[in-house]
């Protein structure tokens, strides 16, 4: 009987599952290791199950009923966007349709939907010079794809005696291209996969793989990389032309502009909603302090 809100008892295992994912969201993105910010992510995943608790518990007041044509049309919505029933009920985690929670389910987004309506309105009206101003003032958030150019060299271990053998030929290669051979003839020549071109053209981050672009997007124009290894083997690459990022016309951005300026206001009305919710409600926290997990990490 760990987090209490307004007398409705969370069970651990729902703060468990909301632990596991802010702490799997931060490890892809290699900002934690083990468990040195568990405290951290665990008082998150109270904090966003509580704001949640305290949203439906308003939503249920403001709208006891709802109507079967208001769930219905919820619903409906629901299952076309999953790409069918068949898909809704697999994404929803049920392994039967069981119709009489969903709706239930559904109901409570309804009540939400409607709760929020309220909260947000009136929402803005951007015009043209507050549009803008907003575009002037982030312009870094309206950039084009930084690009670049870049020829490589991949060997992979495939008829090698050993990954030594390969790394030595590789390191050979990239001193070869050190001392003015041409790269591209290199990579026609000694590339594993004879079917792709050592020229890789225009590309942008999330084409390739990340341990790839981690190298190739920190060169210079004419760089030649040191050798690399990536699970397809080892790496050599040199930039040969690079597009840096630059901002999209106004006109380009109009409607971006004004669905983040909607957003900026919406996110914020949220926030004092939630923190006006809070100041009214009963939270009662039994977990005890967690303790150092003890694998020498620091903390």
């Amino acid at each position: 009987m760990a987090l209490i809100i307004n007398h409705e008892t969370i069970d651990d295992e729902v703060i468990e599952g909301e632990f596991r994912h802010i702490k799997g969201h931060f490890e892809r993105t290699l900002q934690v290791a083990c468990c040195e910010r568990d405290p951290e992510f665990r008082a998150m995943a109270k904090d966003n199950i509580t704001s949640r608790a305290l949203l439906q518990h308003e939503a249920v007041r403001r709208f006891p009923e709802v109507s079967d044509d208001e769930i219905q049309d919820r619903l409906s919505k629901l299952i076309e966007a999953a790409g069918g029933e068949d898909k809704f009920y697999a994404n929803i985690g049920l392994p039967y349709k069981d119709e009489a929670a969903v709706r239930g389910n559904v109901a409570n987004g309804v009540r939400l939907d409607k709760t929020l309506g309220q909260v947000y309105a009136p929402e803005p009206e951007p015009d043209e010079a507050a549009q803008r101003a907003h575009y002037d003032a982030n312009l870094k958030l309206f950039l084009t794809d930084e690009q670049i150019r870049a020829l490589h060299i991949s060997m992979n271990l495939s008829g090698a005696q050993s990954r030594a053998e390969v790394y030595a030929q590789m390191r050979e290669l990239r001193q070869k291209a050190l001392a003015g051979a041409d790269f591209a003839a290199l990579g026609a020549e000694f590339n594993s996969n004879k079917e792709m071109s050592s020229d890789l053209g225009w590309f942008k981050r999330g084409e390739f793989m990340e341990e790839f672009e981690a190298i190739a997007f920190s060169m210079g124009v004419g760089e030649i990389s040191p050798v690399f290894v990536t699970q397809l083997g080892f790496h050599i690459c040199q930039v040969t032309d690079r597009k840096p990022a630059v901002p999209k016309p106004f006109e380009e951005v109009r409607e971006l502009v004004r669905l983040r300026i909607l957003e900026e206001h919406r996110d914020r009305k949220f926030n004092e909603f939630v923190e006006e919710l809070k100041k009214t409600a009963k939270i009662e926290d039994t977990d005890p302090p967690e303790e150092n997990c003890g694998c020498g990490a620091s903390h």
